[in-house]
């Protein structure tokens, strides 16, 4: 897709650490952006899936250790993104002289949307990397909860909450897509400017042209 489009961002919803060390998906990140010429969104979270994990032989670590090693994850991808050569002496992960070249296309490195809303790690992590913060959730109220949380991570590590756009999923009803349109706008007033509308199988003929012609026009800025 990244040489096929000319317009449109990628990325996934997001990446699990858990599935790659975090060096090696550095340099699959700066592949995309490369030759997209600058279009990655870097969705990354901390793993979750125990039906893949569990297939493939790949160890889940316990929540905590999984979001700690995360953290330490998104400050290597960072200084890979940045500077020439990176040492890096965690808890979970070292490196010594690493490289990563060429640098992404995006300056200073593609954005980091991150998922999740562990209010004590996960927006933590959010408030000191992310710059889109993903909500996987219906709840207007849960979600302005969550994000005054953020809002208090922020204030901890200096951090200007408005630097973090702030993002949400929603499932598509196919047979009430006014419905789509009403949710969506409550995000959009609460403060949402980034959304992702999720389809599921089986797919209506035409949903995808439906969308952008029945429901994207209706919401209001």
């Amino acid at each position: 897709m990244a040489a096929e489009t000319s317009r449109i961002r990628l990325g996934l919803m997001v990446t699990g650490n858990t599935y790659r060390h975090p060096a090696v998906l550095a340099k699959i990140a700066t592949t995309v952006d490369v030759i997209s010429n600058g279009r990655l969104d870097f969705g990354v979270g901390a793993g979750w899936n125990e039906y893949e994990h569990e297939s493939m032989g790949i160890p889940l670590d316990p929540p905590g250790k999984r979001l700690r090693r995360f953290e330490e994850a998104c400050e290597i991808w960072k200084r890979l993104f940045t500077q020439p050569v990176t040492d890096f002496d965690g808890m979970h992960y070292q490196l010594k002289e690493a490289r990563n070249e060429p640098k992404p296309v995006q300056k200073p490195y593609p954005p980091f949307v991150i998922g999740g809303g562990g209010e004590k790690i996960t927006l933590r992590v959010v408030a000191k990397y992310a710059d889109i913060w993903n909500f996987n959730g219906r709840d207007l109220d849960v979600f302005n909860h969550k994000y005054s949380v953020l809002k208090q991570h922020c204030a901890d590590v200096g951090r200007d909450p408005s630097e973090i756009e702030c993002s949400i999923q929603t499932m598509i009803d196919y047979d009430d897509l006014q419905a789509t349109v009403d949710k969506v706008q409550s995000f959009v007033d609460a403060g949402c400017t980034h959304f992702i509308l999720n389809l599921l199988p089986p797919y209506p003929e035409k949903i995808a042209t439906r969308l952008a012609e029945e429901v994207i026009p209706k919401i209001r800025a």
